[in-house]
């Protein structure tokens, strides 16, 4: 099947395979020096694993991991009919994403005046995250452009379904998303109203003194946690790319918030479920023997199955804005 284009006017970056694929190929070689040379100088530049001095291990597996992507990236340019090509750089957008978790949660540090006691941010560190974030969108880009070469598909669309599709299962994308971060929100709140099902400790349960400002604390004690007001913050985000309403509200902070919250909270939301099952069945001790194993599985697992509803409904939210070319 012949690949097809786009009219003359209709310029996108997906559009050029090539091009996507040697961004990524220069990103991946240009991360993967850094790695070397963090190797043979000692932690620097940020690769030092949890910003803590690992010795050399580290950044040498992280140079020869990434140098091996720059050579999957000649591979793209070189071999664009490959199917399992594009499979394989999916695999490198979620080992970008791995790298550069630190920058997607990184916006928590604008709740510096709800917390204290909290470790100083670690400049270098969180510029080589937001690094590979970049890389994982660079690499997102040829994954997908060589898909649809490969596929001989609109290199614009990718002869996506209509857009009223796209929106009926971005409204369920929406509602499941709303559903996952529920639980959540309603126990942290039930938690500061003073009922404290799955806690058997003493003193309020999600909310250290330690770490939590007096601020926060004040709150707290009204019955609001803020960690529930960013939760229901997060339904409303899902809902903005689901609903008509959310279609009048700026697209590009939408996207950008949307991909973000993917990003981090799907995996962290796994980790957070599988931690909560294995203790339940008694194989590991996390640590909070107050809290009881349910909380991690139904409460904070939630954030995983909230971050992939999240990324769904960005993703049709983004292609909402689009209609099947002419040539489809």
């Amino acid at each position: 099947m012949t690949p097809k284009t786009l009219p003359a006017g209709r310029p996108s970056w997906a559009d050029r395979p090539s091009w996507a694929a040697h961004a990524a190929l220069l990103w991946s070689l240009l991360y993967a020096t850094g790695a070397a040379l963090a190797a043979l100088t000692g932690p620097a530049f940020g690769y030092a694993l949890l910003a803590k001095g690992t010795g050399t291990a580290a950044e040498a597996a992280a140079a020869a991991l990434y140098g091996t992507t720059a050579v999957l990236a000649y591979a793209l340019i070189h071999r664009p009919d490959a199917r399992w090509l594009s499979t394989a750089a999916w695999a490198v957008v979620a080992l970008c994403l791995t790298s550069g978790f630190g920058a997607l949660l990184s916006p928590v540090h604008l709740l510096f005046f709800l917390s204290r006691n909290q470790p100083p941010i670690d400049w270098a560190a969180l510029a080589n995250q937001s690094v590979a974030v970049l890389g994982a969108v660079l690499w997102g880009y040829a994954a997908l452009a060589h898909r649809r070469r490969a596929r001989g598909t609109c290199l614009h669309c990718g002869g996506r379904a209509p857009v009223p599709a796209a929106q009926a299962s971005g409204t369920r994308a929406g509602l499941v998303a709303v559903a996952a971060l529920f639980p959540y929100a309603a126990l942290k709140t039930a938690w500061a109203f003073g009922i404290t099902p799955g806690f058997t400790g003493t003193g309020r349960p999600g909310a250290d003194p330690k770490y939590t400002s007096d601020l926060g604390l004040w709150l707290y004690d009204h019955g609001v946690d803020i960690t529930a007001v960013l939760a229901v913050l997060g339904m409303l985000l899902a809902l903005a790319l689901t609903r008509p309403w959310g279609r009048r509200l700026p697209r590009l902070p939408l996207l950008a918030l949307g991909w973000a919250g993917a990003g981090a909270l799907a995996p962290f939301g796994a980790f957070l479920a599988v931690t909560g099952v294995l203790a339940w069945a008694g194989a590991i001790n996390p640590g909070l023997a107050d809290h009881a194993p349910w909380v991690f599985v139904v409460a904070y697992g939630g954030f995983s199955c909230y971050g992939l509803a999240l990324g769904r409904a960005t993703l049709l939210h983004q292609r909402s804005a689009f209609k099947t070319c002419d040539r489809c």
